[in-house]
């Protein structure tokens, strides 16, 4: 008897105890299976390009919080977002840092398109950067029915630095830079002139670049400690940076399925890989150099036990 109920005791603890973790994770069932949710962590302060915030301010902590409980409880969305940065972080950040951007902008690249190259906004913004149709072509990009290099990962993001770096070159404080991307320039000039402030964190702006900053911000957070909010990924579930070899070509190329085909690679392969081309041939009169991704064959499988984290803290 004494040892049944010493076994009965012990089973009541560990059963009490698996209801404990359950419930300081952010998704799951208490003991009685009722749905737990928890509230995220609101650090005392954050960091955006170098520069702090701290977040005992009633509005900003506030404002904080708001998107740390939308990026948790949008939980499929975020998951994703942390999934394809080992893809595409890789690339991205080598070009912010030649090109004197704080690596911190990936993060707004992130809040831009959830970091899903074919992304098009009702607006008509495209590609990772989201950007639109004239400002790509002010900012040196080909944008035609033919050709769109805002699907161009590493063209457009030279065109985002472009864009960056002029707008610190006018307000000499990226919180004021990010707060333009979304905005626009001309309008947060505006603002800062009319409000007389010196940032763009304490403007009183329209609810979407309002939020804006604080996005960025609170993705910053969750993807440096994605554990603590409860998001838990082994490597294998990331997705891997992809290795293409380049063909360059100065002339045009009237079937892409039967070029793709020459060169060893489905259509699909082909297009998925240069979403920039966006018709079934390329037309090239003017002899311009395109340089065409062709994935490599090793590349184009899963080896999960070969994906190494490009962040080791997404993978704790």
């Amino acid at each position: 008897m004494t040892i049944r109920v010493i076994s009965l005791a012990v089973a009541m603890l560990l059963a009490l105890t698996s209801c404990a973790q359950d419930s300081a994770g952010y998704y799951g069932t208490d003991c009685g299976g009722h749905a737990v949710v928890v509230a995220p962590k609101i650090p005392d302060s954050a960091t955006f390009a170098g520069e702090t915030l701290r977040l005992d301010r009633y509005d900003l902590r506030e404002r904080m919080d708001r998107e740390l409980i939308s990026f948790c409880y949008m939980h499929s969305s975020t998951l994703l977002i942390i999934k394809r940065a080992n893809r595409y972080f890789p690339v991205v950040e080598p070009i912010l840092k030649e090109c004197g951007v704080p690596d911190d902008f990936k993060y707004l690249m992130a809040i831009e398109s959830s970091l899903l190259v074919q992304t098009v906004s009702p607006a008509g913004a495209a590609g990772l950067w989201q950007f639109m149709e004239t400002t790509g072509r002010e900012y040196g990009l080909e944008v035609n029915s033919n050709v769109d290099e805002r699907f161009n990962v590493e063209k457009s993001t030279r065109a985002a630095c472009a864009y960056l770096k002029e707008a610190y070159a006018r307000y000499g404080d990226w919180w004021s830079v990010a707060a333009a991307y979304n905005a626009g320039q001309g309008r947060i000039t505006r603002e800062l002139e009319r409000q007389g402030e010196s940032s763009a964190l304490d403007l009183w702006l329209n609810t979407e670049t309002s939020r804006y900053m604080f996005r960025i911000m609170a993705l910053k957070t969750i993807m440096e400690s994605p554990q603590e909010y409860g998001f838990r990924l082994t490597p294998a579930q990331l997705y891997p940076p992809l290795a293409y070899d380049t063909v360059s070509v100065t002339t045009g190329i009237v079937s892409l399925s039967e070029w793709a085909a020459q060169h060893g690679v489905s259509y699909y392969q082909l297009k998925d890989a240069n979403r920039w081309l966006r018709g079934s041939s390329l037309i090239n009169k003017s002899g311009k150099k395109y340089d065409i991704l062709i994935i490599r064959q090793e590349s184009a499988h899963y080896d999960p036990e070969a994906i190494v984290p490009h962040n080791p803290a997404w993978c704790r």
